[in-house]
């Protein structure tokens, strides 16, 4: 087995992993009691996994995912860091939404995306984004009405929960 080979075969083991820990932290508490020990996903339709947005362990395939094989493949560790954080982020962020609870001082990260903005933005960066949005947006300004409406609507969904 060649060195390249050896590597991705670890990183798949690490992927995997995350897979598991997702399963361990959103799904533990609704399974019984003699199966909490093990990592068993019992059937959740209503409950897709993060881990089968983000990744695809396969090196050629057709599923749309944020992190192919290829691309973690060419990852440098600080770059695979960054991935790792933003794949938990999503993980806790979904278990609160899930469970009710208030993921405090932390917004939904797939309206963060649609506005231009990193998955663990501050208050000040979605207030300067919206701001940058606004002006670009404003019908006074010569943008569209609708693309306006539609901004407010994800400045108010981030702001107000």
């Amino acid at each position: 087995m060649t060195e390249c080979q050896a590597n991705r075969d670890e990183l798949k083991r690490k992927i995997r992993k995350f897979k598991k820990l997702e399963m361990k932290i959103r799904f533990s508490h609704l399974d019984a009691p003699h199966e909490r020990n093990k990592v068993a996903r019992v059937d959740r339709p209503n409950m897709p996994l993060v881990w089968d947005e983000f990744f695809d362990l396969h090196e050629s395939s057709a599923k749309n995912v944020k992190y192919p094989m290829s691309r973690l493949a060419e990852m440098d560790k600080e770059a695979f860091r960054e991935v790792v954080s933003e794949f938990f982020y999503h993980v806790y962020h979904r278990m609160y939404e899930e469970n009710g609870l208030a993921f405090v001082h932390a917004y939904d990260p797939e309206t963060l995306a649609q506005m231009g903005l990193r998955y663990d933005a501050d208050s000040a960066a979605v207030k300067k984004k919206f701001r940058e949005l606004a002006k670009k947006h404003h019908p006074d300004m010569g943008g569209d009405s609708a693309g306006f409406i539609e901004l407010m609507e994800k400045y108010k969904r981030l702001t107000n929960g």
